[in-house]
């Protein structure tokens, strides 16, 4: 299938890039139907509209640079996209970059939980009030970064008599 993208023109695409989105993207509920597109810049990805060809978003695994990240959504939610448990879910957020790329952000507040199995998604709302909309992806980076113990740590002080 051929589909015109924002970022790349006009591309063909694989069945398995499709992501039906049954209630839309908050702000977009009537546009369903999305593609998937690797970006040219890991670890991002563009989740674009086959319906609105000026319609797509830069997305991130939250999980690249939040470890922690869980997105407490409302089993029910997962349940009526056919998530039965946390091997069927892949877990997306919307990135929003402003001109000073360094200070762009990623929506752990409002995740896209997709059903890896079925391609079919929806958007959420996190019950856990820690996840905001603006999270600053490099900041949040460098602090995982010195959360993590250093593979070599320094050896340790001989006593002095």
């Amino acid at each position: 299938m051929k589909v015109r993208t924002k970022a790349y023109g006009e591309i063909e695409i694989e069945d398995r890039q499709r992501v039906s989105f049954p209630r839309g993207l908050f702000g977009f509920e009537e546009l369903r139907d999305f593609v998937l597109l690797d970006a040219t810049q890991e670890p991002f990805l563009w989740l674009q509209s086959v319906e609105r060809v000026e319609v797509a978003f830069v997305l991130i695994d939250p999980k690249f640079f939040r470890p922690d990240y869980t997105p407490d959504v409302d089993p029910a939610e997962l349940e009526e996209i056919g998530i039965a448990d946390s091997d069927d879910m892949l877990v997306f957020t919307i990135v929003t970059i402003p001109p000073a790329a360094g200070r762009m952000t990623a929506n752990l507040q409002g995740p896209l939980i997709l059903n890896r199995n079925t391609h079919v998604a929806r958007q959420s709302i996190s019950a856990n009030p820690h996840w905001g909309v603006r999270h600053g992806i490099l900041e949040e980076m460098a602090q995982a970064r010195e959360k993590v113990p250093q593979d070599n740590p320094p050896p340790a002080a001989e006593p002095s008599c």
